[in-house]
């Protein structure tokens, strides 16, 4: 079975390579993106249908040779409980992208050149899930760099440049903080193995290099979740970013930096994270707040949107600090819910933005339920699920962070960590309120202009967003299903019982 591993690999690497060598006319080439990504995600699913449950902590399928013999670097892949559900989230989101530009042509043109740019963009994502060694787990996280660099310099808006530069130069600076980090971990362990320096706890690092090598590593994985104030290079992105670069860039880019620090930076770093847990979940907390605020004061759908990512991002890393199990299930929860409900609230906003022509808010001019019924009700639904309704997916990540920060780790202060959830709180009230606002203001009242072009929602729309829907629901109301993943996992990285 381990050749499924390499095959969710191979299979978009080798179709990306296939668009180098072959000229493919643009019929078939609509089809071939969705095709490739398709063999991907069935391989997805027939990884989770294969995965032994009961012994979701240790890691399954792997796949370990020498790299480098003479520096002890290893090609080793394997996938665990915490892992699992990005690598399905990953090829279904990819997937979905590629279903929606069947009958969305990107405004830059160059069709085959966007699937290869996503194809590749695909494996380096993939492979930062399965990656059970620290430099091959660099090497993916880097390889996501380039890709969407060009997706949202090529293919993007009129500011699409500078987003890009931007995006680049943070994303750049981050990662090499990040292998100073990795580095120091090496020095000190001799062993670039995550599977055996997870086991190991922080054995055979000293108190000081663990502090140090877990500042640095936390920092680089920051500027990717992103932290606040490392964030600023996401809202230029996302609002300049067509359409699938803003879906992948929310529903999976995202979740890369916090994988890291459940992966790497927690269980190899302990007493590195007992220390400046206090300080994450403080930036974590302004961001929840920072975000909600921005929020307010935006006038661009998208630009919205992206500023509620900080939000949503600082209640992961509100969990990710609490080092509980609570904690960590909740952050790892509010990966998938986020990486749903906002890659459908930007697919819903691309829609949007191609009728009406804008992503102003102020020249949309309401009435988008009496207008678009399908589009506008979708809009809601991605809305209400974002701001964390009972019942849908969306709850459950902020709920379990502020479950966790009620009772944190033993040797973390708890008086401060109520404060946190307190402030945490009212996050949600203001995520609440910008997000009522934005209806108010775009979906409700009487449409003032005509009826703009394109109509409602397509078939292929809805074959593209009809399951984020579903498993929207289907998560909020059985949160059992994922969480019975990563516990056993998340327990065992804590050393918990």
């Amino acid at each position: 079975m381990s050749a499924i591993i390499i095959g969710l690999l191979a299979v978009p690497l080798a179709g990306a390579a296939v668009l180098l060598l072959l000229t493919r006319p643009a019929r078939l080439l609509r089809w071939y993106g969705p095709a490739v990504s398709g063999v991907t995600l069935v391989l997805a699913l027939v990884l989770a249908g294969s995965f032994d449950y009961g012994r979701a902590a240790r890691a399954q399928f792997e796949i370990d040779h020498a790299w480098i013999p003479g520096l002890d670097l290893r090609f080793h892949l394997g996938v665990d409980g915490v892992s699992l559900p990005l690598v399905v989230l990953t090829a279904l989101l990819t997937f979905l992208c590629f279903l929606y530009l069947v009958r969305h042509r990107p405004e830059g043109g160059r069709s085959g050149a966007l699937a290869f740019t996503l194809l590749v963009l695909e494996v380096g994502m993939i492979g930062t899930f399965l990656a059970l060694d620290l430099l091959l787990f660099f090497v993916f996280f880097e390889i996501v760099l380039i890709p969407m660099y060009f997706v949202i310099a090529i293919w993007g808006g009129k500011e699409r440049r500078g987003a890009a530069v931007k995006f680049i130069l943070y994303t750049l600076l981050g990662s090499a903080v990040l292998l100073l980090g990795l580095l120091l971990i090496w020095a000190h362990t001799g062993t670039l193995d995550m599977v055996r320096l997870a086991g190991a706890h922080g054995a055979g690092i000293p108190r000081a290099a663990q502090i140090l090598a877990f500042l640095a590593v936390g920092a680089g994985l920051a500027v990717k979740a992103p932290m606040w104030p490392l964030h600023t290079w996401l809202p230029a992105a996302h609002t300049e970013a067509p359409t699938v670069g803003s879906v992948l860039l929310a529903g999976v880019l995202l979740k890369m930096g916090t994988y890291g620090f459940v992966r790497i930076a927690i269980p190899v770093l302990p007493e590195g994270a007992a220390v400046l847990a206090p300080w994450l979940g403080a930036f974590a907390v302004v961001g929840i707040v920072y975000g909600s605020l921005a929020c307010l004061a935006q006038r661009d759908l998208k630009r919205m949107i992206a500023y509620s990512s900080v939000g949503h991002m600082g209640f992961v890393l509100l969990g990710l600090a609490t080092l509980t199990p609570v904690g960590m299930n909740a952050a790892l929860f509010g990966n998938i819910a986020h990486g749903l409900i906002t890659g459908l609230l930007f697919f819903v906003a691309g829609a949007i933005k191609e009728r009406y022509g804008t992503s102003e808010m102020s020249r949309l001019g309401g009435g988008m339920l009496a207008r678009l019924p399908y589009l506008g009700s979708l809009l809601t639904f991605a809305c209400v699920a974002s701001l964390g309704l009972p019942g849908l997916a969306g709850f459950w990540g902020e709920m379990l962070a502020l479950l966790g920060a009620f009772h944190p780790a033993p040797g973390l202060s708890r008086p401060l960590f109520l404060v946190f959830m307190v402030v945490g709180g009212i996050g949600t009230v203001l995520t609440a309120a910008y997000f009522l606002l934005m209806l108010s203001r775009v979906t409700h009242g009487r449409p003032d202009e005509p009826v703009p072009r394109l109509g409602d929602v397509s078939p292929y729309e809805l074959a593209a967003w009809t399951p984020l829907v579903v498993l929207t629901v289907a998560l909020g109301l059985w949160p059992k299903a994922l969480l019975a993943v990563t516990d056993p996992a998340v327990r065992a990285f804590l050393g918990a019982p």
